[in-house]
C-alpha cells in the first residue's frame, strides 16, 4: 500500500538519519507458526493451532488487552511496554524504528516512531533515545487504544495466553500470523513481478541476442492484478544525448535514453494505447481498457481500475542522490553542510556522468546536453504521477506501489529512500487536488541480468511496450533510432519515445475524446501549459525542494514549439 508522507526537511534529515546502525531498532515479531508437514489434514492442523494456543499451568498472571490497558492507565506500566504486550497478545508486529525529526528542531534531538503491521504512527522526539521511544508510544496510543477500547470493539477475556481465535473448519495462517503472512505476501508479490520482468526480458532478448548487452541497465514497469503480474514497458540505456542540437526544435530528438527515463516513456505510450481503447465505440475494447470513469462522476478524469497496482523494476540503482553511500554518517557534528549538499542534493547528467548542482567539476558549455539525474526524476515522479502533462488532461496521477531494486552490487536502499521518499516530504497540503507525495515500498530482490563491460554497446538503449511487435534501438549519445534497429518509424530514424510522437498520440486520443479544447493546441509546449493542475503542482515542487536546501532544478531553454 501506499505510505503517505509527513513533513521532514533537508535540515531534519541530518539530525538523524543515515545510516541505522545495529542495535538502533527495536523490534517485535511472533514467535515462528506451526511447522506443518506437506500431506497433513485439516484435522492436524486445528490440532497444532490448539497446542500453541493452549493456556499456560496455573499460577502464570492473567494477561488480556483491558487489563495492561488499565495497568497503563493507573500509571503501573509506561507506554512503551503497553504496546509491546499489546503485540505479544494481539499478535501484531511492532517496531520502533529510528527516523527524522520533524518540524523546526534547532538542536540534537533522537527522534523515533512506532510502526504496527507496516503502519507508521505519529513521530515522537527526545533529548534521548529513550525518551523519544516513550514518545513515540505515547502518541502511538493515543490513535490505537480508541479502536480497542470503541464501543464496536470486544476485547477479548483475560487468560493465560493469547485468546485462542473462533475455529470453524481451521483457523487459517492469516489468522493466528498476520505478520508473518504480511511479509510472505510481499516477498511473493516480489517474486512474481521479478519473474514477470525476467521472462518478458529473455523473450524479447532471445530474437535478437547482439542486443543481449543493454540487458544490465533494464528497468520496467508492471501493472499487477488478481489474476497476475504483466510487463507492460521496459526500457535499457545508461546516457543523455551528447550534444544540444537544433534538432530537438523539431521534436524528433530523444535527450535522455537513461533506463527508467526510457521505460517511462514507454509506459505512456503503453498509457495512450489504453486511452483509444477507453475511447473506442467498441464495447469489448473499452472493457479490457486498464482504465475507469469514476463511479459517482465527481471527477471528470479518468482513473485506474481498483484492482490495478504499478510497480517498477531497476536493475541499477538510478544515478543521483539514490547512490548515496551506505557508509556515509549524516551527523551534523562530524561532516560539513558542503558535503552532505552534495550527496543529497539534486543532480545533474552530462554524458553518462552525474555531478551535484552544487558542483562546479562540471564543463557548463552550452553546447553540451544536461538533465536531471534519474533519481531525481522518479522523486518527481512521485509527486506529480508518471503519466507526464499531456495524459493528465486525461487521467488522474498515476503512482508506483513499489520499487523493486535489483542491483547485485547495492547493500541497501537507504539512499533511495532519502532520496525519493523524504526529500518531498511534507509536501502534499500545498499540491492541488489529486496530486500528493507518494512513499514506494522500496525492497532489493534479485537481479534479472548481469551489468556487461562492453562500454561501446551500452550508449545504446533499447525499449518497448505491451502491444509493439518489436522493440526499438536508440542511440543514447545520438538520439536516434539506429538503423540496425528491429523497429525503424522512418528514414529519419526519430524514435518513437520522441516528443513529436507523444504529440501525435495525445492528439489522436483528444479527437476520440472529444475535447476541441485540446485539438487547438498549437504546439508541443502549449498542449503541455494547458495542464494547469499539473504545471502548478511541478512549481510548488520545485520550489519546496529549492526551500529545502536540495537546489535548483534545471529549466531548459524553451523548446516544444513543434506541432504535427
Amino acid at each position: 500500500m501506499f505510505q503517505c508522507s509527513r513533513g521532514a526537511s533537508f535540515a531534519q534529515m541530518l539530525m538523524k538519519d543515515l545510516p541505522v546502525k545495529p542495535g538502533l531498532t527495536e523490534a517485535y515479531r511472533p514467535p515462528s507458526a506451526p511447522s506443518i508437514s506437506h500431506g497433513q489434514g485439516k484435522d492436524v492442523f486445528c490440532q497444532q493451532v490448539n497446542n500453541a494456543l493452549t493456556p499456560a499451568p496455573a499460577g502464570k498472571p492473567k494477561m488480556s488487552p483491558k487489563w495492561v490497558i488499565d495497568k497503563y492507565k493507573r500509571g503501573e506500566t509506561h507506554a512503551v511496554s503497553l504496546l509491546h504486550q499489546l503485540a505479544q497478545i494481539l499478535q501484531f508486529h511492532l517496531e520502533m524504528k529510528e527516523t527524522v525529526t520533524t518540524g523546526n528542531v534547532t538542536r540534537l534531538y533522537f527522534a523515533f516512531c512506532a510502526v504496527i503491521d507496516g503502519v507508521e504512527y505519529k513521530t515522537g522526539m527526545g533529548i534521548t533515545k529513550k525518551d523519544a521511544r516513550q514518545k513515540a508510544a505515547e502518541l502511538a496510543l493515543q490513535d490505537l487504544l480508541p479502536t480497542l477500547e470503541g464501543p464496536t470493539s470486544v476485547l477479548p477475556e483475560a487468560s493465560d495466553a493469547p485468546p485462542p481465535l473462533p475455529v470453524k473448519e481451521g483457523p487459517s495462517i492469516s489468522e493466528v500470523y498476520p505478520c508473518r503472512v504480511n511479509r510472505e505476501r510481499k516477498n511473493f508479490g516480489n517474486l512474481q513481478i521479478l519473474h514477470a520482468v525476467r521472462n518478458q526480458l529473455f523473450k524479447l532478448m532471445n530474437n535478437h541476442l547482439e542486443f543481449y548487452a543493454q540487458a544490465g541497465t533494464t528497468a520496467a514497469f508492471i501493472l499487477q492484478t488478481s489474476s497476475g503480474c504483466e510487463v507492460v514497458a521496459l526500457g535499457t540505456g545508461n546516457f543523455n544525448i551528447k550534444e544540444s542540437c537544433s534538432a530537438e526544435s523539431s521534436g524528433r530528438t530523444v535527450l535522455d535514453s537513461h533506463a527508467v527515463v526510457t521505460a517511462r516513456r514507454s509506459l505512456m505510450r503503453f498509457l495512450y494505447r489504453h486511452l483509444l481503447m477507453f475511447y473506442s465505440k467498441t464495447a469489448n475494447l473499452t472493457e479490457k481498457s486498464i482504465f475507469q470513469q469514476s463511479s459517482d462522476g465527481s471527477s471528470s478524469f479518468l482513473s485506474l481500475k481498483g484492482s490495478i497496482t504499478l510497480h517498477l523494476y531497476v536493475n541499477q540503482l538510478p544515478k543521483g542522490a539514490a547512490q548515496i553511500p551506505s557508509r556515509l554518517n549524516l551527523n551534523p557534528l562530524s561532516i560539513s553542510a558542503w558535503q552532505v549538499n552534495n550527496e543529497m542534493s539534486l543532480h545533474l547528467s552530462v554524458e553518462g556522468k552525474v555531478f551535484s548542482v552544487f558542483s562546479s567539476a562540471y564543463d557548463q558549455s552550452a553546447s553540451r546536453a544536461v538533465s536531471m539525474s534519474a533519481t531525481d526524476k522518479i522523486s518527481q515522479w512521485q509527486v506529480l504521477g508518471y503519466q507526464g502533462a499531456l495524459l493528465s488532461h486525461f487521467i488522474e496521477p498515476i503512482y508506483v506501489d513499489s520499487i523493486l531494486v535489483g542491483d547485485s552490487c547495492c547493500s541497501d536502499t537507504r539512499g533511495m529512500e532519502m532520496s525519493v521518499s523524504q526529500r518531498a516530504e511534507g509536501i502534499t497540503s500545498q499540491l492541488p487536488v489529486y496530486y500528493c507525495m507518494i512513499r514506494p515500498r522500496i525492497s532489493l530482490v534479485s537481479s534479472v541480468a548481469t551489468n556487461s563491460a562492453d562500454g561501446g554497446q551500452l550508449t545504446h538503449g533499447i525499449n518497448w511496450s505491451e502491444g509493439d511487435s518489436s522493440l526499438e534501438v536508440v542511440d543514447g549519445l545520438q538520439g536516434k533510432t539506429i538503423e540496425e534497429s528491429p523497429f525503424k518509424s522512418g528514414s529519419a530514424l526519430a524514435s518513437r519515445l520522441c516528443k513529436a510522437a507523444m504529440l501525435h498520440r495525445f492528439k489522436m486520443v483528444a479527437k476520440e475524446a472529444q475535447r476541441p479544447d485540446l485539438l487547438a493546441a498549437t504546439s508541443y509546449r502549449e498542449a503541455k501549459g494547458m495542464a494547469k493542475a499539473y504545471q502548478e503542482a511541478k512549481r510548488v515542487l520545485r520550489a519546496y525542494l529549492l526551500q529545502q536546501g536540495f537546489g535548483l532544478w534545471l529549466v531548459k531553454p524553451s523548446v516544444g514549439e513543434f506541432s504535427n
